[in-house]
Formats: structure tokens, sequence, C-alpha cells
């Protein structure tokens, strides 16, 4: 093989970065598969679409081109699996003889029929001097029926989430087996009764995963984004397409040029694992479910890249990382560029809670150094979940430069020199 160095070149300048390889991060490859994945064809790439399958189709042929092989036990890059999506036909809830308003409570129901008193289900509650995001995380994960009073205290919070869980949710076949109703209720009484009525769906999500083999057998490096967008949307000046070129075919471009990057290099110390999730924007299906298939103690580190196709406030040089100090995985990735003009740093947006906003959150919450990078000034940026988000409102140059950096800051990850902190699943929402 012949080694060379890679020449970054960025708008401010140019630096060096050394890195063997022989597959060059070029702006027209980088320029080609978004395009591609950003197209009108793709329609939007809704995770429960017909037209997801073609993305699918495509990130999996660009996986085959850059040589990685299957992960774990899978003869394809497709990790399939189900999902159910239940949907709210009738309620009729009381409490104390007094009826329980379509705006007071939130169902998740696993049974077409979901019927009982307090002789049959559960009592739970949050609350008001409790965590409630916490515990209502908690309770969603419980193993039999229940019934989960809310305090008044929490009524706002309260609508805003019924809002986006009331009417219909989805889970992962085989990953919940119990209905929970959470009522916000001033009078926590045990003479209730419950008559639920749900319509289920059956539906199949995919994920593609493909792996560069490493030395170490049980330690693994991932590279991430999600392959999903919103789909068709309400038409802004006829067009009704959510192209999704940023959010998030930026990411998945990101991580193709990655596989093809390291997959032309020598054998690396660690495993490395390329992953494009589905249904990140349906609450995150893909990452839950593929964290379910393997060991979290092995995952060296994950590199969830999210959004980068748009320079950041700070200049298009730089990339931020969400939940920066809940490990030493930015500080690394800090340090790797250092005497360079690319800089890696703390989220700016800590109000948006944007470390539980992508599919890194997952795996965070078992304990992996799991961070999000991206570069988008999300709180100025107009065409975030909209039509507008198309091919040509990127900055490929940026994108390619942001690539290279990532592929450069994770070189010392990748050959074990450095080993990220873990993190504390009890600081964890």
């Amino acid at each position: 093989m012949n080694y060379h160095k890679l020449l970054f070149a960025f708008i401010v300048g140019a630096f060096s970065l050394s890195c063997t390889n022989t597959y060059s991060i070029e702006e027209q490859k980088t320029a080609e598969i978004l395009k591609s994945l950003s197209s009108d064809e793709m329609r939007g790439r809704y995770a429960l679409s017909d037209e997801i399958h073609i993305a699918e189709q495509f990130i999996a042929s660009e996986f085959q081109s850059a040589g990685l092989l299957p992960f774990n036990e899978l003869d394809t890059y497709e990790q399939s699996f189900y999902v159910s999506e239940s949907k709210l036909e009738s309620a009729d809830i009381s409490v104390a003889g007094k009826k329980i308003l379509d705006s007071d409570f939130i169902a998740f129901t696993v049974d077409e029929q979901f019927t009982g008193d307090n002789e049959s289900i559960s009592l739970g509650f949050i609350n008001q001097n409790d965590n409630f995001r916490s515990k209502f995380n908690d309770f969603r994960k419980s193993d039999v029926d229940v019934l989960v009073f809310v305090d008044m205290a929490f009524e706002e919070l309260f609508g805003r989430y019924g809002s986006y869980y009331r009417h219909e949710h989805r889970f992962i076949e085989d990953s919940k087996k119990a209905n929970v109703l959470f009522v916000l209720s001033e009078n926590f009484n045990e003479n209730f009764a419950v008559n639920i009525t749900s319509k289920l769906e059956r539906k199949q999500l995919t994920n593609l995963v493909g792996m560069v083999e490493g030395n170490r057998k049980n330690e693994f490096v991932i590279f991430s984004a999600h392959h999903d967008h919103l789909g068709i949307r309400t038409p802004i000046n006829a067009d009704s397409i959510a192209n999704g070129a940023n959010d998030n075919a930026s990411g998945v471009t990101a991580v193709i040029q990655l596989a093809h990057h390291f997959a032309s290099q020598p054998k690396p110390e660690r495993n490395l694992l390329f992953v494009t999730f589905t249904a990140e924007e349906l609450g995150g299906y893909g990452s839950q479910y593929f964290s379910s298939q393997l060991n979290p103690n092995e995952i060296v580190a994950m590199f969830n890249i999210e959004m980068v196709g748009k320079p950041a406030l700070s200049g298009p040089n730089t990339a931020w990382i969400t939940g920066y100090n809940r490990s030493t995985f930015g500080e690394i990735l800090s340090k790797s560029t250092e005497g360079t003009i690319y800089e890696f740093y703390a989220d700016p947006y800590p109000k948006q809670n944007l470390f539980y906003r992508s599919d890194n959150a997952t795996l965070a919450r078992l304990g992996v150094p799991a961070h999000s990078i991206s570069t988008t000034p999300i709180d100025i940026d107009t065409d975030y979940h909209q039509v507008t988000d198309e091919f040509e409102t990127i900055n490929i140059s940026h994108l390619n430069n942001t690539i290279k950096a990532i592929a450069k800051a994770a070189e010392g990850i990748i050959s074990g020199k450095y080993t990220p902190t873990r993190l504390d699943p009890s600081q964890l929402d």
C-alpha cells in the first residue's frame, strides 16, 4: 500500500493531518452520496414508507463497495426487526367515580383490550418532588400492567408529553409486555376502573450495519447516523418532500465515507462498526433495537454523527459534541486537533437537551461513551425539519472537511491508545 498525508483545505486556511490510507475522502464523492440520499426519489426517507428501502439499498451498496463485513450472525448488512404500532380507539377511565378527560391521561397499550381495576392493575405514583422524566421512563418499562397517578404539579409538563404520546405509540416486538396508563389527577384513589381499546399493527424496520474486524475481538468503536427523515410534509411553494439533506443525509454520508476510509487501511486494533439507524425521528427505535443486540460493556466509544452539513456559528472548521463533560470522549477529540485550525468543543446549546435527542442516548444510558457530533447552528437554522432542507443548502467543503477531522480524531481510540471514560447511567435521565 502507498501511504500519504491528507491535506485539509479549509475556508480559514489549511492544515495537515497525518493519516495513512488508500481511500481519499474527496468532495466529489461526498457530494454524490449526499445528493443520492437527499434526492426526491427517496421521498423524504420516512421510516415507515416504501421509499426508505431505496435509501437502505443504497447504503448497503456503499458498505459492500467499501468491503465491510456483516455484523455478528447477520448474512447481510440489514438488521431488520418489528415494531407494533398501537393506536387508541376508545378509552373509558374513571377514578373515584369521576371520568378522566382525554387531556388528562397517556396510555401505552400492548394489548387490544386493556381492562381492569385495582385488583388486576398495579398502582404507581409520580409525586411533586420526583424527577418526572426519570420516573416516566422507568414506569414505561414496567413488566406488569400499571396505572400511574401523576401529581398536578406536573400539569404543564404532562400536557407537553401528552401532545406527543397520547393517541398512538410504537414498541419493539418482544421488548414490552405490559400496559401502562398515566393519569393526571388530584385524587390518588384506589377506586378506579380502566377500559381501553387499541388497534395494533405490526411493521418492519431496518438498520444497516457493517464491520471492519480488529485485533481485539471484544472491543468496538461505533460510527453511526440515522438514515430516516420526515417524508412528505405540508407543501411550501409546491414542494412537499422533506429531503433531509442536513438531517441526516449529511451524517449518513459521513458514516459511508468513514467506512470506505477505514476499511482501506491496515487491520485496526479495535473492531469498527458502521451503523445507520432507522426510525430516529419516530422515537429512536433503530438504536434501541441495535443496543439490545450487543454487550454495551464491549463498546469503547460511539461517534454518532448528526447534521454536519452546515458550518457552526463559531466557524466552518469547528464541530461540537453533546454531553462533552460526561466522559473524556470530547477531551480526546479536542486534543486530536491541537495545533490545527479544526476544533471540537462542547455543545453550545445545553438548554436544548441535545444529548438526549439523538441515537447516542440509548447507548449512553447503558454506560457507553456515546456522543453526537454536530455542526449545525440549530437555534437559527430555518431549514431544520422543513421541506427546504435540500442538497443545495449544504456546504460540501465544510461537510467533507468535518468527515476528515472525525477520521483523524478517531485514530487514537481505534488504535487503542486512548479509551474514553464510561458514562454513569445513574446520572442520566
